[in-house]
């Protein structure tokens, strides 16, 4: 295997959504790698889970809230957690803060352009209707969470 490696002034950046922004790293069969950025506020990923990958995440700034099955848990920086296949999980910033996080896939499976199609939406060139139809090509399954979509409305004034 030979190293892997992406210089910070030629990574590709996609703005996904309001406040959120993905810069792509690496996308093999092996590993998939991005950074995350979030304003205060921002909606961040909805509740879903993978069936292949196993998905972690490293705050590297900020804090990030982080559905785990049913549980809420608040990472500052340097935290990390990894969360198995099968398992529900969402994240956005804590309330009232900003994060920026460190997001990877074991296996990798060619994610890239599940972030791109992400992109296209927010530009109103693609709708989610075209993000739920790609679930089974991404293994980006969405699900549900009373105790997720309570932590929302319980931020907000």
């Amino acid at each position: 295997m030979t190293e892997i490696a992406t210089r910070a002034a030629t990574a590709e950046a996609i703005q996904d959504a309001p406040g959120s922004l993905i810069t792509l790293l690496t996308d093999t069969a092996e590993l998939t790698c991005n950074t995350a950025t979030f304003d205060e506020g921002a909606a961040g990923a909805p509740v879903h889970f993978h069936t292949k990958a196993t998905e972690f995440f490293h705050v590297t700034a900020g804090r990030l809230d982080i559905l785990v099955d049913d549980e809420i848990h608040t990472l500052g920086a340097g935290d990390f957690i990894a969360v198995p296949p099968g398992v529900k999980h969402a994240f956005a910033p804590a309330p009232g803060h900003t994060a920026a996080v460190f997001v990877g896939f074991t296996p990798g499976m060619g994610r890239f352009d599940y972030y791109r199609l992400l992109g296209r939406v927010n530009a109103g060139e693609a709708t989610v209707q075209d993000i739920k139809d790609s679930s089974a090509t991404y293994d980006n399954h969405y699900a549900e969470s009373s105790v997720w979509s309570g932590r929302r409305r319980s931020a907000e004034p």
